[in-house]
């Protein structure tokens, strides 16, 4: 099998460094291979973070706290468009690294550079948006003369820890807002996916940035605890699973700790919605459910239709996903859709998973067969309550559909499991829209389509398993600043 990446030019390069304090370096006491996820085939070499090169980076984003805290926000602001705008010369080495790391269709690898940019312009322009507020605190007569103004100011130096999944708009959710925010940090991307990471470490290394703003590298399994419980970081910033993500809340300490973990992503389709409307709804399902092999948090894995529109919706998805499933083969060519899992392990998880599922009783609508790493798009029916694919994160390219009668009630078997990202409700009944809002429990609800929508600018995160905080730019630059008040008093009249 050829080499796939050979196909749009070659931008994949043997070696990669890492940089310590804004700087590359190529020489450790061990190194990472970075494995084309299609051919199985080592394609680059990069090195891995030993413990002094950790220590290095870390005391260099101590130092480098105040100089960042300093930098104007015009200055913060022109740094993060020069970014964006040598994302964009390079998007099409950034689509390929991300397919060859990933195994991500090209279309979706471009749509995630695309994505990136887009993150690193909108913290350009949330980077002098800094307010503060005013407050009047003469509440009582106790209180005479007395007002406050409020600041928010950069936490300090912040570890970052991103997943392998988004190996370059996760990365760019963190960093991006860090520099808004005026922070320091050490970022580390998944040893799976560490090319993307590296390609951005270039470019923030083009930049002003002082010394010691960031570094960015994979590290040893071993070494990887550091992250999270060396006190000098004032933050940690987390993309994963949730073993690793509570594991590390636990190992933190004093220090901030944001999650952006799990989720089993539900989709509702109303009574109400018409059926003209129906085909339009399981593209989107189906897109939700397999983009990117179904290795997203956010990935549709419930999907609970009305009886009026039961039979209907359901034979809409099994005609749906067989064209789409066809499509399958080098994630290189513009024209596949799925490609392989991160790893084989991950596609004969996923075999057991359904095939477990199917013997305690659920209908195998489609798919359910794995030819090596590539696992079918699968479609099951009626899994019991006990199965893996009914509650746990299937991170994959499977999901299953259920009837329902009552609202409420399937409200109520949305919110039955351990983790609360998103949620989708179609629906034409603005009272259930807000009854869905209202009641279930998840980080956001999203009405009349899919629960995976991310716009790269919304307040995103979870609740119950799902994490701790927010990110979003914004949203983000406020869980990196901390706020500050000057208390004054009037004491002329005394």
């Amino acid at each position: 099998m050829s080499s796939s990446f050979s196909r749009l030019g070659n931008y994949v390069k043997q070696t990669y460094p890492i940089y310590i304090a804004n700087k590359p370096v190529t020489a450790s006491t061990n190194y990472l291979n970075v494995i084309d996820k299609f051919t199985n085939k080592h394609v680059s070499t990069i090195p891995f973070a030993n413990k002094d090169m950790i220590n290095k980076a870390i005391e260099k984003s101590v130092e480098c706290a105040a100089p960042m805290s300093k930098l104007t926000s015009f200055h913060r602001k022109l740094v993060l468009l020069q970014i964006a705008e040598k994302i964009l010369k390079r998007q099409e080495e950034f689509a390929e690294a991300i397919v060859v790391e990933v195994g991500k269709p090209l279309a979706d690898a471009r749509a995630e550079v695309g994505r990136a940019i887009d993150t690193f312009t909108v913290a350009a322009e949330e980077s002098v948006r800094h307010y503060g507020e005013t407050a009047q605190l003469d509440i009582s007569h106790r209180n005479a003369g007395f007002q406050s103004i409020s600041k928010r100011f950069p936490v300090g130096p912040i570890s970052m820890i991103a997943p392998f999944n988004f190996p370059l708009n996760l990365c760019a959710h963190k960093v991006a807002p860090a520099i808004a925010a005026g922070c320091p940090f050490v970022l580390k991307p998944s040893d799976r996916t560490p090319i993307s990471a590296a390609l951005l470490g270039d470019i923030l290394a083009q930049t002003d940035l002082p010394e010691g703003a960031f570094s960015i590298f994979p590290t040893e399994l071993q070494d990887a605890p550091i992250l999270s419980r060396d006190e000098r970081f004032k933050l940690v910033s987390f993309t994963g699973s949730p073993a690793v993500g509570w594991k590390i809340k636990e190992d933190a300490g004093r220090k901030k700790v944001v999650l952006e973990l799990g989720g089993i992503a539900a989709c509702i389709v109303d009574k109400t919605i018409d059926e003209s409307k129906l085909n339009h709804i399981v593209s989107r399902i189906l897109f939700g459910a397999f983009y990117s092999q179904g290795q997203s948090c956010i990935s549709v894995q419930r999907v609970y239709i009305h009886q009026d529109h039961y039979a209907r919706v359901k034979q809409l998805l099994i005609d749906g996903v067989k064209p789409l499933n066809q499509r399958r083969g080098d994630p290189m060519n513009p024209n596949t859709f799925l490609g392989p899992m991160i790893t084989e392990n991950d596609a004969v998880r996923l075999e057991k998973w359904v095939s477990s599922a199917v013997t305690d009783g659920a209908k195998l609508l489609f798919g359910g067969k794995r030819d090596g790493s590539i696992f079918d798009l699968t479609i099951l029916e009626n899994p019991p309550k006990h199965s893996d694919v009914s509650c746990k994160e299937v991170f994959g390219p499977v999901f299953y559909i259920e009837p329902f009668t009552d609202f409420k009630e399937v409200v109520e078997r949305v919110n039955s499991t351990e983790y609360g990202l998103q949620a989708g409700v179609f629906t034409n009944d603005i009272n259930k829209a807000y009854y869905a809002f209202n009641n279930i429990e998840v980080g956001a609800v999203v009405i009349n389509d899919i629960p995976s929508v991310r716009v790269d600018s919304q307040a995103y995160g979870g609740i119950k398993g799902s994490g701790l905080g927010r990110e979003g730019i914004r949203n983000t630059i406020e869980e990196y600043t901390e706020l500050k008040l000057m208390i004054l008093k009037d004491i002329g009249n005394i």
